[in-house]
């Protein structure tokens, strides 16, 4: 039997609500621009663009509780709510009809981002792995199985900082629904247990200070609250 040269690493798992178990984390994806209002906002155009992906390391899931701390390199750190998707079974070039089978439950999670370093990679037509993919930028609620929550297509989903409504919208405004986020990601990937996605934000994304307490959640799946810590 082979050995490891290092210590290997440790497994990311996400808390299971209501459980002592917990949900092994294989792979982040995430969904860019999938509400029309934040496409906008961002200066896309709902109407033309199809859905597109970017990725997390799996260690940058973290609970949403307690605080996180302000990452380096960055005087621009946003916000971005979203409902996640747990995958549970494996699935290639799934359609849309299967792709409820794959999932596992769902949670809710913050796509945190620096934003500054965002904007200068898309400026040099760079990838935006800096922006979006550094240490504990993917705070994630417990996650809820469907056996629980059922495949939520509708609620509101929220998040306010110190108490401001920062963002509001409805899982109905998505542009590319569950079934479709599913079927997309299979026809690249193989999606695989321990899978999740992202499934994207709506509008009103913004930045967040040393000392900010942020709340959110997704009605029919549960809410956080955590703070920013120093840098």
């Amino acid at each position: 039997m082979s050995q490891f040269v290092i210590s290997a690493p440790p497994v990311t798992s996400v808390e299971v609500a209501g459980s002592d178990a917990r949900f092994p984390v294989r792979r982040v994806f995430c969904v860019g621009r999938n509400y029309a209002d934040h496409a906008l906002e961002m200066g896309g155009n709902p109407d033309r663009e199809p859905p597109f992906f970017f990725q997390k390391p799996s260690d940058a899931v973290v609970p949403a509780s307690g605080q996180i701390p302000y990452p380096p390199l960055t005087s621009d750190l946003h916000h971005e709510i979203e409902m996640v998707i747990a995958i549970g079974k494996e699935g290639t070039n799934v359609s849309t009809d299967d792709a409820r089978d794959l999932v596992w439950g769902y949670g809710v999670g913050v796509d945190l981002t620096r934003r500054d370093l965002q904007a200068a990679a898309k400026k040099l037509g760079r990838p935006w792995d800096w922006g979006k993919g550094f240490d504990l930028s993917a705070p994630t609620s417990p996650l809820r199985p469907v056996s629980e929550v059922g495949h939520l297509e509708a609620g509101r989903i929220w998040l306010t900082v110190n108490g401001e409504l920062r963002q509001e919208g409805d899982l109905r405004q998505m542009i590319w629904p569950v079934v479709d986020i599913i079927r997309y990601v299979s026809e690249s990937v193989t999606l695989k247990p321990g899978d999740l996605i992202f499934s994207g934000t709506p509008a009103g994304v913004g930045a967040m200070q040393p000392g900010d307490t942020v709340r959110g959640g997704v009605e029919g799946i549960g809410e956080f609250e955590f703070r920013i810590g120093d840098a």
